[in-house]
């Protein structure tokens, strides 16, 4: 019996280190050992375990996903390019804590700049992207805030870039998931997130990722860490398996082995009970639409159904489906209108809706209108 059960506790510990999730009915916030914790579920937002998630915490180089977040941003608008060289400031070269120490005059790559931040979590380099950015980190700062607000994280007050202890620099768990969500929606983010070791400066300066579950957890795809003496050990971690993409954040842990231990758990809860299903949107939600006093007596209708639908494992195929349209559409109708909705329901609870749009366009009946359509019908029979 004894035997019996070492090969269980083995096998388990065995399976918890491969990366696969154990099964889990409920994961209750006393379980979390880090003091402020969310799990989200990227693709529909939806908050899977909450402990003070909007408790108000220093959080370290977490900071640095807002950092990413709007070079990211710069990056796709094409303000910046990755082999635009970049030129160290003093200021930039003085910063304290991680770093790559970076020299005044030095040049390196936007490229480079983002490894660093990403992968060795450099202070200084951070510093310098948020400067090429904004022309300053002042004002790279307030289009941090200014952007923190844009998404609803409403804990947030950044002093900074890169993330050193500052009065009233703090976030929460859940502004955290908020921006870490954002920042994952730019797929070119992962070529750093994922990247466990790399050099720069012609192989004189090597990196080593800060995120340890890089080596040991299944489907892992980054995300940010970050340690101080007033934060604690932080993480936000992201991580794919079967279409489920979870965003895992814990705020003050006691030490980085509890760190990761306390992440890593809480992706093991949403792997284990959670799965995702594309929607089957009923015909009638396409259906063409009637229009009072338009020119066309009807619109054709497309549904926004991108997003996919998270469910508990195994319940996919119970998820309902309702259709409820404007009951009274008049022109003049402006392509992509909303008309109506298509609402996903399981077991009574609302998962997701859909929005019914217009396709084109519908005119009012006004007699300018109408006289046009008439002179151009005569003019196709003569």
């Amino acid at each position: 019996m004894r035997s019996q059960k070492l090969l269980a506790c083995l096998l388990s510990a065995a399976i918890v280190a491969a990366g696969f999730p154990m099964s889990a009915s409920a994961l209750s916030a006393d379980e979390v050992q880090a003091p402020s914790a969310v799990l989200m579920e990227a693709q529909t937002g939806k908050v899977l375990m909450k402990k003070n998630e909007h408790e108000k915490r220093a959080c370290a180089s977490i900071t640095k996903v807002m950092t990413l977040l709007l070079v990211m941003e710069a990056l796709d608008s094409g303000k910046i390019g990755l082999s635009d060289m970049v030129t160290v400031s003093k200021h930039a070269s003085s910063m304290g804590g991680s770093q790559i120490w970076l020299k005044e005059g030095e040049t390196m790559s936007v490229d480079d700049l983002l490894k660093a931040t990403v992968i060795a979590s450099a202070n200084d380099c951070a510093v310098v992207l948020g400067e090429y950015v904004a022309g300053s980190e002042g004002e790279f700062v307030a289009q941090m805030n200014q952007r923190a607000k844009q998404l609803g994280m409403n804990d947030t007050t950044f002093k900074n870039c890169y993330g050193l202890d500052e009065d009233g620099h703090v976030t929460s768990a859940y502004d955290v998931a908020l921006m870490s969500r954002e920042l994952i929606k730019h797929p070119k983010i992962f070529d750093y997130t994922k990247t466990w070791m790399d050099s720069l400066r012609a192989g004189k300066t090597q990196l080593v990722n800060t995120n340890k579950l890089l080596k040991t957890y299944q489907g892992i795809t980054g995300l940010k860490t970050g340690t101080t003496g007033k934060a604690g050990s932080c993480m936000a971690a992201t991580a794919e398996r079967d279409g489920v993409k979870l965003i895992s954040v814990v705020l003050g842990c006691a030490d980085t082995k509890t760190r990761f231990a306390s992440a890593a758990s809480l992706m093991d809860y949403g792997f284990a009970n959670y799965s995702v299903t594309n929607p089957v949107i009923p015909k009638e939600a396409t259906a063409p639409a009637e229009v009072r006093n338009g020119m066309q007596q009807q619109v054709e209708t497309a549904v926004d159904s991108g997003t996919s639908i998270l469910v508990p494992k195994g319940k996919g195929g119970n998820v309902k489906y309702s259709v409820s349209m404007n009951p009274d559409v008049a022109a003049p109708v402006k392509k992509g209108q909303a008309l109506g909705k298509v609402t996903c329901s399981l077991d009574g609870s609302v998962l997701q809706e859909y929005t019914i749009r217009a396709k084109t366009s519908v005119e009012p009946i006004t007699f300018s209108s109408v006289a046009k359509l008439l002179i151009s019908k005569l003019c196709m029979t003569c």
